[in-house]
């Protein structure tokens, strides 16, 4: 471990700055949405902006990255970054805020798959698994820590503004110019929707409602924070909390998934969060609670993803992966944009409630389709599986086909790990 810290520091320290800025950026809209009295279905549209933007950048970015290079790429993606945050504040309407969104969605996309075409190539065979941990672990520290820096200035100000931009500024100080060289870029060739479907129709499906899930608990917190009348300390603790318990439950869940029918361990998990969903709404708890709730929640979503990620992982060849993946975050961007925009229209509809119910609903239709699914398919042996892999949400196709990749590499070198199954779709 302390020679991977040794060899990529610049970029992980890079990449933390980076998630303080951009999770900063998040919450603070929410916050200050509310203080502008912005109506919280615009809110919601304002929110969507970043998915379509990412969702458009994991499209077209490669491509640039392979015209022009990652150094220019890199650097002219974090300028962008670094004047649209300062933007939100000078500008403080809706329509202006949705066009900054998806600038800054794009901007991200491109500058984490730069980022991580850099740690791939930087990393040997020996300690790929370990890089690209830290470098997950790091995202979600970066989320966590930024709700903290949003209690040292008024929302309403200039600040709190400023202080992303400058993070993200210097962010760009340590993997510029650090000595590692940019890694030759090759555009990922997509598999089919159908392909992908037959693969695994759980894995298309869960990631689809997940999108809406994750989306809606990430992009639409801190308006329905703002809504319900909670401190910005409030919806700073209660943002963290939905991270750190992703961040804490990731590793536990990821050993049983090693020894368990993951789709079993998938509907069940989205069980859990479904109820703690409904019951929010049945009993209306205290803060505390509502933080004990987002913790759950967090803890709950952010490994189904990995899960359902891992699960289609064990029905493709090696060489299908990166294509898989690429399909994968396709369908994910779709179900993100729709989350935060039909969040806010059910909060409209029947107030701060439609914030848990529209997770509550996802969650319990993925728990049916994971149980009706696990009536059409035998489950694989624990040998049959691959590794389990702590993935990012905000992790691009380079990242989730690396991690992968290790995952099925790590389990393929297992002396005890038997021949494949002759048709493990049956």
């Amino acid at each position: 471990m302390i020679s991977v810290l040794r060899t990529t520091w610049p970029l992980l320290l890079g990449i933390l700055l980076l998630m303080v800025g951009n999770g900063m950026q998040g919450t603070l809209l929410g916050i200050r949405g509310g203080i502008e009295g912005i109506p919280t279905f615009q809110m919601s549209i304002v929110m969507a902006g970043y998915y379509g933007g990412f969702l458009l950048g994991s499209l077209t970015v490669p491509a640039l990255i392979k015209n022009v290079g990652h150094v220019r790429v890199f650097a002219a993606l974090g300028s962008l970054i670094s004047a649209a945050l300062v933007l939100y504040a000078v500008e403080p309407h809706w329509i202006s805020w949705t066009v900054l969104r998806f600038l800054l969605g794009y901007c991200f996309c491109g500058v984490y798959v730069s980022a991580e075409s850099w740690l791939n190539a930087g990393s040997t065979n020996e300690n790929r698994g370990q890089a690209l941990s830290l470098y997950m672990i790091v995202q979600l520290l970066g989320i966590v820590v930024a709700q903290a820096l949003l209690n040292v200035g008024d929302p309403a100000g200039y600040l709190l503004f400023i202080i992303p931009s400058v993070l993200v500024s210097l962010a760009f100080t340590p993997i510029l110019l650090s000595a590692q060289p940019a890694p030759q870029f090759e555009t990922i060739k997509r598999m089919s929707f159908g392909d992908l479907y037959r693969a695994s129709p759980l894995g298309c499906v869960g990631i689809f409602l997940m999108g809406g899930v994750l989306a809606s608990l990430s992009g639409m917190s801190s308006v329905w924070g703002a809504v319900i009348g909670l401190s910005v300390a409030q919806i700073s603790i209660f943002v963290a909390a939905i991270y750190a318990g992703g961040l804490v439950l990731q590793y536990p869940i990821g050993w049983i998934s090693d020894r368990y029918d993951r789709r079993r361990l998938v509907l069940m998990l989205a069980a859990a969060g479904g109820v703690v969903s409904l019951v929010v709404v049945a009993m209306q708890p205290g803060t505390w609670g509502l933080i004990v709730a987002g913790a759950v929640m967090g803890g709950m979503a952010n490994p189904i993803y990995a899960l359902l990620l891992a699960y289609t992982n064990d029905y493709l060849d090696q060489s299908d992966m990166a294509a898989a993946s690429a399909g994968l975050l396709f369908i994910y961007g779709l179900g993100s944009m729709g989350g935060p925009i039909i969040t806010g229209w059910l909060m409209g509809m029947m107030g701060p409630d439609g914030y848990w119910v529209y997770m509550g609903v996802l969650l319990l239709a993925l728990t049916v389709y994971a149980g009706w699914r696990s009536t059409q398919r035998r489950a694989l042996t624990p040998e049959e599986q691959g590794s389990y892999a702590v993935i990012s949400t905000t992790a691009t196709t380079i990242a989730v086909e690396a991690v992968l990749d290790e995952a099925q590499s790590d389990n393929d070198a297992s002396p005890d790990a038997p021949p494949p199954a002759a048709d493990p779709r049956d």
